[in-house]
């Protein structure tokens, strides 16, 4: 068994881009800006946010967290959605999730300019996706074929199960391991909340990937001898003895899982380190004007 340790990947990758931001300032070239709205003071969220604009600030990166109160009208945050939009200085954009009930979150995502949209999450760049053309790929899901590249785990005529259909992770996650490219040319099997026999498919896999939301779902009886485990899962769940009160727990039964597989991500230090890495690589694909020619 061998740990996909997505601290080290990550740290490798931040260097990479810090380099080239200060390639970037030394050309005198505009320096990549990533813009955050969080709605709210979920605790969670707050994390992830202060995450992100920390990590940008690491790799010389600028970044503006604009935040709103949880009463604030769906068409307030359109309006800041919009601004951005406009602005030429900022080049990505996130609208942390979740969102209150009062909006709709498909409105918002959908109202990002697709330039800009660095979650992937706007139609048009899952569209772009899925047909295999120049597009911004949801950040978890690229963060886990960049972990797949640099340990050179063959995918192809593998088998990849995903557990979760979400349009964030799960959906995504299936498109790109079927394509032809590396990695990729897997058999994708998309299972969820309805699967029938959803543990003997799980055996089945080469690769397995878990993204379902459920703490420690995936015991060692539905993974195969030598499968590569995936754990997208990231949930806080109660201790007593912490001093925090809580423990992050993924998909996986880690302990059980691990001796039965030939590669695991841990957690936490896995998936998720690779997420904002890979945030990070479309602000800077989108600095540049990689995918689209204008903002």
């Amino acid at each position: 068994m061998q740990l996909l340790d997505g601290k080290f990947l990550s740290a490798q990758i931040k260097q990479e881009i810090a380099a080239e931001v200060a390639q970037i300032r030394q050309q005198g070239g505009k320096i990549p800006h990533l813009v955050a709205i969080l709605v709210g003071n979920k605790g969670s969220s707050e994390t992830y946010v202060a995450s992100k604009m920390k990590n940008c600030e690491e790799v010389g990166m600028h970044s503006t967290l604009i935040r709103f109160e949880p009463t604030v009208t769906e068409a307030e945050l359109l309006d800041a959605v919009q601004q951005v939009n406009d602005n030429p200085d900022m080049d990505g954009l996130i609208v942390q999730l979740p969102l209150p009930d009062h909006i709709n979150p498909d409105r918002v995502m959908e109202t990002i300019n697709p330039a800009k949209d660095v979650d992937g999450f706007h139609p048009i760049n899952i569209g772009r996706m899925a047909k295999g053309l120049p597009a911004y790929v949801s950040a978890t899901p690229q963060g886990v074929l960049e972990m797949l590249k640099r340990y050179n785990i063959e995918t192809a005529g593998k088998h990849c199960v995903v557990v979760g259909r979400s349009q964030i992770v799960g959906l995504p996650m299936s498109i790109l391991m079927q394509r032809n490219t590396y990695p990729g040319n897997c058999t994708v099997t998309l299972t969820h909340s309805r699967t029938q026999n959803l543990a003997e498919i799980c055996q089945s896999a080469d690769i397995l990937v878990a993204a379902l939301g459920r703490p420690e779902f995936i015991t060692a009886d539905m993974v195969k001898e030598g499968a590569v485990v995936i754990d997208v899962g990231l949930e806080r769940v109660p201790d007593a003895s912490k001093k925090s009160g809580f423990v992050l727990k993924g998909d996986v039964k880690f302990d059980e899982v691990a001796p039965k597989s030939s590669f695991i991500t841990p957690v936490p230090g896995g998936v998720g380190l690779m997420t904002i890495c890979s945030l990070m690589q479309n602000t800077l694909k989108a600095a540049r004007r990689e995918v689209y020619e204008k903002p």
